[in-house]
């Protein structure tokens, strides 16, 4: 789509909103939200410290490690949990991150084995993790798995999942981007979710609005050894104070919103499910995010988008995929800060003018 009619638009169906993306008004933010603080320095100083410490409370781990992305703090925790385990083998969904999304890396740079667990299409399963034979040092698990619309298991399944993995005697990490938008669904906390893993990983851009960054918390053995893949692999920079204040800032401020971003995520998507031409996967939502399903050419969709943003001022659709089945695109919708201004019922009568 055209980006001339989505920057004259004033209300946004995903994500924060274009503010959350000025860098003019995020540095403003940083700058009230520094204070005082000085800056870190190659990973010391009591800001990144004291911040690795609130992160690994809010997780019920030992211990924390910010680092500046996920593609860096997950093949790290699982080369070390390699190293323990003595096996190079991790399980893991087909549509992982690491598999899908980083070159894989996690086996060009760190010598691990992937193991792919169920298809493409299907969520994971006890049964597809218990079907694997290959001696494993990890299953990768992720909460939810986005490629999936934001799917996420039961709780019951979830602690079979753990159940088998340690049968196995292998460690279970968790992938857990989009772990914070996830508590609502099992009405628990983070802690006791996380009890369920030997170590995980969280982001702080995506449902918290942050710059960038990520950390890695689970026992201070591994977080240790985890500072010396940081400095091999280059994550180890001077100074990670603008990612850290405004991780800090997402983690205090829109932490406590994901009840409601998730609650109002399952009202659209239910006033959208109405609608002719359109489906939506999960439904009901299981966090903030779900995938709608339009019955439509892609251009025509586009082109009718452009025409409610100009004359309502409202953006409603992201990029558009072909879905499976032909004739049918689909696109991603996350509900934060942006979305919470748009009622339900607003929302399916501009998409009803999309789809016809």
């Amino acid at each position: 789509m055209t980006t001339q009619p989505r920057q004259r638009c004033t209300h946004f169906l995903h994500g924060h909103g274009p503010d959350n993306h000025s860098p003019a008004k995020v540095l403003a933010m940083l700058a009230e939200e520094a204070g005082d603080a000085q800056a870190d320095l190659y990973g010391k100083g009591a800001l990144i410290t004291s911040f690795e410490s609130e992160i690994a409370t809010v997780l019920g781990k030992e211990s924390a490690l910010f680092l500046p992305s996920g593609t860096l703090a997950q093949p790290v925790a699982l080369r070390i949990w390699a190293d323990e385990k003595g096996r190079d083998a991790v399980a893991m969904h087909a549509t992982s991150h690491l598999e899908l999304h980083e070159h894989r890396g996690y086996q060009r740079l760190y010598g691990l084995h992937g193991v792919p667990m169920a298809d493409a299409v299907t969520p994971l399963t006890p049964a597809h993790l218990a079907a694997v034979s290959e001696p494993l040092a990890a299953v990768l698990l992720e909460l939810p798995q986005r490629e999936l619309g934001g799917v996420l298991p039961t709780w019951d399944a979830l602690q079979q999942l753990a159940d088998i993995t340690r049968q196995k005697g292998a460690a279970l990490h968790l992938d857990g981007a989009r772990l914070w938008e996830s508590a609502p669904h099992y009405g628990r906390d983070y802690p006791e979710i996380c009890a369920l893993f030997d170590s995980v990983y969280v982001s702080f851009y995506k449902g918290l609005g942050g710059i960038a960054g990520a950390a890695l918390a689970g026992p201070a053995q591994l977080i240790a050894q985890a500072r010396i893949w940081q400095r091999r692999a280059g994550g180890n920079l001077i100074s990670l104070y603008p990612y850290i204040l405004s991780a800090r800032h997402g983690l205090r401020t829109r932490l406590p919103r994901m009840a409601a971003y998730c609650q109002h995520a399952r009202a659209i998507a239910a006033a959208l499910s109405s609608l002719r031409n359109i489906d939506v996967t999960p439904s009901p939502p299981h966090t903030n995010m779900f995938h709608v399903h339009l019955r439509g050419d892609a251009a025509a969709l586009r082109a009718a988008a452009c025409r409610v943003a100009e004359e309502e001022g409202v953006w409603l659709l992201g990029t558009l995929r072909p879905a499976a089945t032909p004739g049918v695109v689909w696109t991603e919708i996350s509900i934060g800060d942006a979305g919470l201004q748009l009622s339900a019922e607003r929302v399916a009568a501009l998409m009803q003018q999309v789809v016809g």
